[in-house]
C-alpha cells in the first residue's frame, strides 16, 4: 500500500486514473474529488471483487484520511494494487482555497 499527497494527486487527477470516495453518498452529494466515484466503505469491503479488479490500481479517499487508509491496508492484504489519499477530502478542500 502506498500514501499519495493531494499536491501529488491534483498533478495527476485527469490522467486516466481510478478515484474512489469511500464516505456515505450524503458527504459525496454534498462535496468530492473531479472524477471520484462514489462506493461506500462498507460496499467496498464486503465485496471488493464487484468493484475492484486486482491488476488495476486505485486512489482512495474519505474525509481525512483515516478510513481510507485502513481501508487501503486491508484490500492490499487481499492482494488490491490501492494507493490511500492523505488528508482526504479535507485537505483537497483546504489545497483548493490555498491554490
Amino acid at each position: 500500500m502506498y500514501n499519495i499527497s493531494i499536491d501529488d494527486l491534483k498533478k495527476i487527477l485527469y490522467d486516466d486514473i481510478k478515484l474512489i470516495d469511500i464516505r456515505d453518498k450524503y458527504q459525496y452529494n454534498i462535496g468530492n474529488i473531479p472524477k471520484s466515484v462514489n462506493i461506500p466503505m462498507n460496499f467496498l469491503l464486503m465485496n471488493p471483487e464487484n468493484y475492484l479488479e486486482k491488476n488495476t490500481k486505485y486512489y482512495i479517499y474519505c474525509e481525512y484520511g483515516g478510513r481510507s487508509e485502513k481501508v487501503c491496508k486491508m484490500l492490499s492484504n487481499r492482494g488490491y494494487n490501492v494507493v490511500n489519499v492523505l488528508g482526504g477530502y479535507n485537505e483537497y478542500k483546504l489545497f483548493n482555497y490555498k491554490s
